[in-house]
């Protein structure tokens, strides 16, 4: 059986030492670190199939290391621990690209559900990725050109960097033009049926998506929300990019 290698990044050291135990008691490997430059200084050296990312951490913050680790790496899961309960900093960490996240003080038979779920999700996505070498690497998703090998989308000459989840949101609409998806339905195909968050995760990440591939993210016109049930990819006929 394949060893799961994990690395905490958490600068209460008591805190990390105790996830530590639990996650070895689980027949996990874990590894802890305690700020951020020593978690960048850990996933250059060796290899890891998660993060336990801290937010609040001296130096670099979580979301610095978050912002890293995306540039270089957009499947590694990361789960965010937050002692903060404000909207924004849950915004920010998915905004970022962060798989998950779970607010101190959290249980542990609750962080290892969330664990066990990002990490089957995690595998789902690489076979998924596998299995979609037939599909053009650069497509159209209304004006905006995607290119999925680059994680990168361009509209009107502006380019953004997208995570995996937003690029796997991009291709299932794309696979579903002017179909009505449920909120719902959404959550089960992109993060499975295990998922231990809400609808509002989705929203978030569709706002995101939104400023990215809409010329007028305030008024959206290519994914638009169908009240009360979710959301549709509104296309016209277009023509492929031709790469």
């Amino acid at each position: 059986m394949k060893e799961i290698r994990i690395l905490i990044a958490e600068d209460d050291r008591n805190i990390a030492a105790g996830l530590v135990d639990t996650l070895e008691s689980e027949g996990y490997r874990a590894t802890a670190v305690h700020d951020g430059e020593q978690a960048l200084k850990a996933l250059s050296a060796e290899r890891f199939d998660l993060i336990l990312l801290d937010i609040m951490m001296p130096g670099k913050s979580g979301y610095d290391v978050c912002r890293a680790i995306r540039t270089n790496d957009r499947n590694l899961p990361v789960i965010m621990l937050t002692a903060k309960g404000e909207e924004i900093d849950k915004v920010l960490g998915l905004e970022l690209g962060a798989d998950d996240y779970v607010t101190k003080p959290f249980g542990v038979r609750e962080l290892l559900a969330r664990i066990s779920a990002v990490l089957r999700r995690s595998e789902r996505d690489r076979q998924s990725l596998a299995g979609n070498e037939n599909e053009p690497a650069v497509f159209l998703f209304g004006e905006a050109e995607v290119n999925s090998v680059r994680y990168r989308v361009t509209l009107r000459g502006k380019t953004a960097r997208l995570s995996s989840r937003e690029l796997k949101l991009l291709r299932y609409f794309l696979a579903r033009p002017n179909e009505v998806i449920s909120r719902d339905h959404l959550l089960n195909a992109i993060w499975g049926i295990d998922y231990f968050g809400t609808t509002r995760t989705l929203d978030q990440h569709i706002a995101q998506l939104r400023k990215k591939i809409e010329p007028d993210p305030g008024r959206p016109s290519v994914i638009t929300t169908v009240h009360g049930v979710g959301y549709r990819y509104e296309r016209a006929d277009e023509p492929s990019p031709g790469r």
